[in-house]
């Protein structure tokens, strides 16, 4: 049985960039600037994960272990990497679509295990075994995912990027459905970084709402209760706790797109409390069970799930609004 520092170690290593951290943790700060956006008018017309009906009866584990066994040798990791952190008005468009179109048969693999209905991962320790083994390597697929999903948005590709995305939550459910725990926690990781990408997304100028999209996603949506029955005390709460991070973030996409809606409704502004919008339910914050915290002043808002008793600072979410005609 890992530890729960080693499974700390894994989440850290699948999806986060290998920079120098802060001896003190700090809330993250995100500044979205808006577009006003109403919702679709059918709550089906977007969606972050395909309805079971509209899936294949194939296995997706095989397409996913091929995927990651076809990964270049020379691939540039490194490029990949700076590029999807690189500010989308600044991405090098010709030499990020030309990069994707070498990667074009893994990519397709990715989409075709989003489509399927199953996806049946060896027993838990040959399964465990296989996927630390390949660690890196789908640390570098969430990554080529990631980066095709920001060209799409940054050239105005909506429909396509909302595909790209519906293949990397998907892919984060099927590691949840694993025998291994550790695999679930990357799963966890995977959903989390296509939350990120979602950040993106809502500030295009002509993005659809994806307020409904979001609502339709499970919550939890990476959901490792069972996984987690055996373990200690203290691994049972930071799994929960990482599990309510992820919920919190969602949640916290979808108040802004409750947000973005309200001004295309209301003259072009923001509201002045979160009680202004009723022509949606909005989200609760996992950690409080409360509201969002939100204010505004002027054309600037601020959405905050802040540090609480149940919360740290790697928890804690910050969104500085800008609103834009």
């Amino acid at each position: 049985m890992l530890t729960l520092f080693v499974y700390i170690i894994i989440l850290f290593l699948a999806v986060i960039p290998a920079t120098a951290q802060p001896q003190e943790e700090k809330v993250r700060t995100v500044e979205l600037t808006l577009h006003p956006a109403k919702t679709p008018e059918s709550v089906q017309k977007y969606r972050l994960l395909a309805k079971a009906e509209q899936q294949s009866e194939a296995d997706a584990a095989p397409l996913y272990e091929k995927a990651v066994q076809s990964l270049p040798k020379n691939l540039q990791t490194d490029q990949i990497n700076k590029w999807v952190r690189t500010p989308l008005e600044e991405l090098p468009r010709e030499q990020v679509q030309s990069t994707l179109k070498q990667l074009k048969p893994i990519l397709e693999l990715l989409e075709q295990a989003a489509k399927c209905k199953y996806c049946k991962w060896p027993e838990s320790e040959v399964g465990e075994d296989q996927l630390l083994g390949n660690l890196s390597k789908y640390r570098q697929i969430i990554y080529i995912l990631a980066l095709q999903t920001r060209l799409q948005i940054a050239q105005g590709q909506y429909d396509k990027a909302i595909a790209s995305l519906q293949t990397g939550f998907a892919m984060a459910e099927r590691l949840a459905e694993a025998p291994a725990l550790v695999q679930g926690l990357i799963g966890i990781a995977t959903a989390a970084f296509m939350c990120r990408q979602l950040e993106q997304f809502v500030q295009g100028t002509d993005a659809p709402n994806l307020y409904w999209a979001l609502q339709n996603l499970p919550r939890p949506l990476v959901d490792l209760t069972e996984k987690i029955v055996l373990e200690s005390p203290d691994i049972r709460t930071r799994v929960r706790q990482m599990m309510n991070r992820l919920d919190r973030h969602v949640g916290a996409l979808q108040c802004v797109e409750a947000i973005r809606l309200y001004p295309a409704a209301h003259d072009g502004k923001f509201p002045n409390e979160l009680s202004d919008i009723t022509e949606v339910v909005l989200p609760h914050d996992p950690f409080t069970q409360s509201l969002f915290i939100y204010h505004r002043t002027g054309s600037r808002a601020v959405l905050e799930a802040p540090v609480s008793k149940e919360a740290t600072a790697r928890d804690a979410i910050r969104y500085e609004l800008i609103l834009k005609e």
